[in-house]
């Protein structure tokens, strides 16, 4: 166990994490994603797994990686098929985590340009989630010199 870091955060994610650049994709995918294969594509060549709801995930991870300020696309999430703007429940619950860690309103991602995204990303965190379209895209920003 670790102080200031969340528990659900494992020593394989953490290493991940941290090995990640400016500019580095990450995935958090659901029970559904294909991520093993996808994730064979990635930068890590490997699945990692955290076994919990989508949000909490994301909340733990928000907790030690930065998003992307600098690009329009930092935070994503794939789209419902033939219905773009329907934001499920899922989508809500990890969109508050992302704007209680000062992140911006996600984009959507077409499901198979979504897919194409997940190959050419460094690592993919197959969660727990069940629920359908819970698989958002976190572009790694910067740590400034001045934070601690």
């Amino acid at each position: 166990m670790l102080k200031g870091i969340d528990p659900i955060l494992n020593a394989e994610v953490l290493f991940a994490l941290r090995a990640m650049g400016h500019g580095d994709d990450l995935i958090i995918a659901d029970t559904n994603f294909p991520s093993d294969s996808v994730a064979r594509d990635t930068v890590l060549g490997k699945i990692l797994r955290i076994d919990r709801p989508a949000a909490e995930v994301v909340r733990a991870v928000l907790s030690v990686y930065p998003i992307d300020t600098f690009v329009d696309d930092a935070a994503a999430r794939m789209e419902v098929v033939d219905e773009p703007d329907t934001i499920l429940p899922v989508m809500q619950e990890v969109q508050h985590e992302v704007s209680a860690a000062g992140g911006p309103t996600m984009m959507s991602i077409e499901r198979f340009a979504f897919y194409d995204r997940s190959k050419k990303a460094y690592a993919v965190i197959q969660t727990g989630e069940r629920r359908f379209y819970g698989c958002f895209a976190f572009r790694k920003g910067v740590v400034p010199p001045d934070a601690s």
